[in-house]
């Protein structure tokens, strides 16, 4: 192994497209170095395997688990709906907030190809996923838990990998495909254009999307205002083989929402840009027990801006954006040897965070509020995996990751408006972090059991360790940060079973326990006043000494036939506080059956799906109970040459409806009608 030197001609391309690189000092030049290690060979692009619950497939030219019957059409969200253990809360009609185990953003990790990408909104209406589109995406990878994909960081809840679609070396010459598509609900509208080349040295594609809705109808025709938006996303992937096992890649991402409109808030949003980049090295060892080595080193850059000039009766105009700048690397090496698999990742970033708010009173001097103080985090993490097969019937999976976190408030305004509410804060801390897991499979027949256990913590968000004056429309309190929070730390003990009698038919039985130490949430606060116009009072963020919550599923697959298959599901989930209170935002029992018809290349599908009533509302926390609900839907498709039509019907009773993640209570789509081709050049 060698190591390159870093001089200013390789470092001044990432000051260039990242400016907080123009301050690092001596001292955090270490973590560039490290990104740049490299075999001296270097590179060649081979997917690790990774253990992973579940996947589902994004682009058509693949195979696996689950697929959208909308096919690309269908935005990211409606992907993701097809995880199990994953869960979405709707502000809107864009850019769905996923929550897995029952557990939101805060206990998640989310990564684009590895990469960390942080939301830029106070309110959570940009997540990570909303920075990505079906037509640039291969799959959607979910770890479940403490078990995390090797970049994962304080993934209590679990992780989401989310796999760029690239043409890979070796492939078609050229490839193309045009998508339309139409929806009836809120005349949304959806175009894609992908293109590709491949050579053995050399391979290229990319493509652009473009999606546009007016507001939608709920259950019964009612129009449902500010859930309009549009939305434009272009992709760029290139590889270059210098050798046989050496390759280089790179990756850029240019996606831009306006005009979104969110219903269950007080604001809608004007703008929503992210650029994000990657360039990565790879070394693929031969005749050795290492099987690769890959190296990749990142930059975004996520702007977010809230506009409330739409809205009527606003009482104070307010101006509220945000900014999020990250730039990070990881270096991830595989092995192998005698059935047995092994990880070794290195990963670092450093993100900075500000928001701010200008409120304008008629008649009055604009009043100025920093939100987020500019906070700069600098994040490095060592992580290992281990899949050992210990018989042909028994294997044991092994998973840890440690972590050192250093952030810095460098917005003097921000610090000292927080420093008023917590006089002995500092403007720098530092914070060490870590999980470990361990799971063991066994294989009886027909009959496969996994049983596992695992710790973790993880750090405060900005939000909880430093917001200021953040109003929650869930339960209408401002909110402040607490920068003298604990870590947050959990146990996780889980199980499944899977039984497959005969080929045609399984099973599937699997359950979570999560106990809480230091569990963070919001505490009332009495003594301070709130700023929002309406907000009923002020929540500071807190440690909880303890909380559960335990997740149980099932889910049943039988094909009858080769052109007919059934499938089902129920989930149920319990989150208690220290107290015995219910956590807000726990899914009720729910329910899901489906039949798949298959005739050569046509395919139709009736499927149905249900929640029960929400009686363990976390009420203390200001959740309403939610009435049970179900609803049904048809949709087919059928593949003509190199053409492929989709049609359905949601929703199909026009049911008026909302689930408990739908915020404030706001109404889903009442029926929709869809279609869209796909032409395969």
């Amino acid at each position: 192994m060698c190591v390159f030197n870093i001089n200013k001609h390789f470092v001044l391309p990432f000051r260039l497209f990242y400016p907080p690189f123009k301050s690092f000092n001596n001292n955090m030049l270490p973590l560039v170095v490290l990104s740049i290690i490299l075999p001296s060979d270097t590179i060649n692009a081979q997917t690790p395997d990774i253990n992973l619950d579940e996947v589902t497939v994004v682009s058509t030219n693949n195979t696996g688990r689950k697929r959208s019957v909308k096919g690309q059409s269908a935005s990211i969200d409606e992907h993701l709906s097809e995880l199990s253990h994953v869960n979405l809360v709707r502000r809107g009609s864009y850019a769905w907030e996923p929550t897995v185990n029952n557990m939101q953003t805060e206990r998640l990790s989310t990564t684009i190809d590895g990469m960390k990408i942080f939301y830029a909104c106070t309110d959570k209406m940009d997540p990570v996923t909303s920075y990505v589109e079906s037509g640039n995406l291969q799959t959607i990878s979910l770890n479940s838990g403490l078990d995390g994909n090797p970049q994962a960081t304080g993934n209590i809840g679990g992780s989401l990998d989310l796999r760029l679609r690239k043409a890979g070396f070796d492939a078609e010459s050229f490839e193309a495909s045009a998508l339309a598509g139409f929806e009836s609900n809120g005349q949304l509208q959806v175009y894609g254009l992908n293109a590709s080349t491949s050579k053995h040295k050399f391979y290229a594609n990319g493509g652009a999307f473009y999606r546009h809705a007016d507001n939608y109808r709920t259950g019964g025709g009612n129009e449902l205002q500010f859930s309009q938006f549009q939305k434009l996303n272009a992709f760029a992937n290139a590889g270059f083989r210098f050798t046989e096992r050496n390759i280089a890649e790179a990756t850029f991402i240019f996606d831009r929402a306006t005009d979104v409109g969110y219903p269950a808030l007080n604001m809608d949003v004007a703008k929503a840009e992210g650029l994000i980049g990657s360039l990565s090295f790879t070394h693929q060892f031969v005749e050795s027990w290492l099987n690769s080595w890959q190296t990749k080193v990142y930059a975004n850059r996520i702007e977010h801006i809230m506009d409330d000039t739409h809205r009527p009766d606003v009482e104070i105009h307010m101006d509220m954006p945000g900014l999020s700048r990250t730039a990070g690397f990881y270096s991830l090496l595989t092995a192998s040897s005698g059935g047995h698999s092994f990880q070794l990742n290195a990963d670092g970033y450093y993100n900075r965070l500000f928001a701010d708010m200008t409120m304008y009173p008629g008649g009055a001097a604009p009043m100025y509020m920093v939100t987020w103080p500019d906070v700069g985090t600098l994040n490095a993490g060592l992580a290992g995996t281990a899949n050992l097969s210990l018989t042909d019937k028994q294997s044991l999976r092994l998973s840890t990751k440690l972590a050192w976190q250093r952030q810095h408030l460098n917005n003097d305004e921000g610090y000292h408006a927080l420093k008023v509410f917590f006089p002995l804060m500092t403007n720098l801390y530092h914070q060490t972090t870590g999980r470990i897991a361990a799971a063991y499979t066994l294989t009886l027949g027909s009959v496969t059991l996994t049983g596992g256990a695992g710790w973790g913590s993880r750090a405060p968000t900005v939000t909880e360790a430093y917001g200021y004056y953040l109003n929650n429309t869930f339960d209408q309190y401002d909110y402040i940060g607490n920068p003298h929070l604990k870590n947050e730390s959990a146990v996780e003990l889980n199980a499944s079973t899977k039984w497959q009698p005969i080929s045609s038919l399984s099973f599937k039985i699997d359950g979570s326990l999560f106990q809480f130490a230091n569990y963070i949430i919001g505490h009332f606060e009495t003594r301070l006043s709130a700023m929002t116009v309406g907000a009923e009072g002020v929540k500071v963020y807190g440690n909880t000494s303890h909380a559960t919550i335990a997740n149980a599923d099932f889910s049943a697959q039988w094909a009858p036939a080769r052109w007919l298959r059934f499938d089902a599901a129920l989930s149920y989930a319990h989150g208690s506080d220290n107290e015995g209170d219910a956590l807000p935002l726990i899914a009720p029992f729910g329910w899901s059956l489906s039949a798949t018809y298959t005739a050569g290349k046509f395919e139709a599908r009736a499927d149905a799906k249900g929640n029960g009533r929400q009686n363990r509302n976390g009420e203390k926390y200001g959740e309403q109970s939610t009435p049970a609900y179900y609803i049904c839907g048809l949709s087919a498709q059928y593949a003509l040459g190199r053409l492929t039509a989709r049609a359905g019907i949601e929703n199909l009773f026009d049911r008026y409806y909302h689930t408990y993640s739908d915020w404030c209570g706001i109404p889903q789509k009442g029926r929709n009608i869809y279609v869209n081709l796909n032409f395969d050049f």
